[in-house]
C-alpha cells in the first residue's frame, strides 16, 4: 500500500495506491466522508472498499481532500472537493492509460462528489454510493444518471433515512440501459459500526462489482 503524494489544485493532496502489475487492470477511485466531521480516506467503510476492489485485481486510489491528514488547502464545501476529485483520478488513469473499466465509489459526503465527478467524467464505468446524504445534498444533477451503479445503505441509519435514499434510488432519471440498484444492509447504521456489519457491506458490494465487471466482459466480447 504504497504512500504517495498527488498534486492538487491546492497543493499536496495525501493517498494511498494499490498497483496492479496487469497493465489492463482496471481502475477505482475511493473518497471519503465529510472531513469537518471526521471524514478521512482511513474511515473504515473506506478501508474495506479499498480492499474490496483491490482483492478483485483492481488498481485503486484513495486520498484525503484538501485540509485533512497532510492534504494541503482548506475545506471548500464542495466546489474545491471535486477538483481534489478530478486530480485524483487523472493520477490514476495516467498511471493506469490502459484500464479495461473506471469505478468511482464514495461514501457519505463522497458520494456526492462521487456523482458529481461521474456527470463530468464520461470513462467512468460505474459507481458505489455508500450512504449517500440525499437528505443534506441536491443530487438532481443526476439527469440523467450516465451510468450503472450500486446504491447502499444501512438500515437503522439515523444521518439519513433509509426512505430518503431509497427516493434518491427511485427518482434518478436514467438513459436507457442503465439501472442503479439500491440495497440496504440490515441493522447497519450510519457509519456500518461492528465487524459483521462491515463484512455484510463488503460482500453486498463485492457481489455487484463481479456481477457488472462479467456483463463489461461480455459486452467486450461481443463488440469483438
Amino acid at each position: 500500500m504504497p504512500e504517495l503524494i498527488i498534486n492538487g489544485p491546492a497543493g499536496r493532496l495525501e493517498a494511498r495506491y494499490h498497483h496492479e502489475p496487469d497493465p489492463t487492470s482496471p481502475i477505482a477511485l475511493i473518497l471519503h466522508p465529510h472531513p469537518q466531521f471526521g471524514g478521512t480516506m482511513n474511515n473504515q467503510i473506506v478501508y474495506h472498499l479499498y480492499y474490496t476492489f483491490a482483492e478483485r485485481g483492481f488498481s485503486v486510489l484513495r486520498f484525503n481532500f484538501r485540509g485533512v491528514g497532510r492534504s494541503q488547502g482548506f475545506f471548500d464545501n464542495g466546489p474545491g472537493e471535486l477538483a481534489d476529485a478530478a486530480s485524483a483520478l487523472d493520477w490514476l488513469q495516467i498511471a493506469k492509460p490502459d484500464a479495461k473499466a473506471c469505478w468511482i465509489a464514495g461514501v457519505s459526503f463522497g458520494t456526492w462528489i462521487a456523482m458529481q465527478l461521474l456527470m463530468r467524467r464520461p470513462e467512468i464505468d460505474s459507481f458505489i454510493c455508500v450512504a449517500p446524504p440525499a437528505n443534506l445534498y441536491d443530487f438532481t444533477f443526476l439527469a440523467p444518471c450516465p451510468s450503472s451503479g450500486l446504491v447502499v445503505n444501512g438500515e437503522k441509519d439515523r444521518v439519513v433515512p433509509s426512505a430518503s435514499v431509497a427516493e434518491l434510488a427511485a427518482k434518478t432519471k436514467t438513459q436507457r440501459g442503465i439501472k442503479i440498484e439500491h440495497q440496504v444492509v440490515p441493522g447497519a447504521n450510519h457509519f456500518f459500526e461492528g465487524d459483521d456489519k462491515l463484512e455484510a457491506l463488503k460482500q453486498v458490494v463485492g457481489s455487484y462489482v463481479d456481477t457488472h465487471m462479467e456483463r463489461l466482459a461480455k459486452e467486450g466480447a461481443k463488440e469483438k
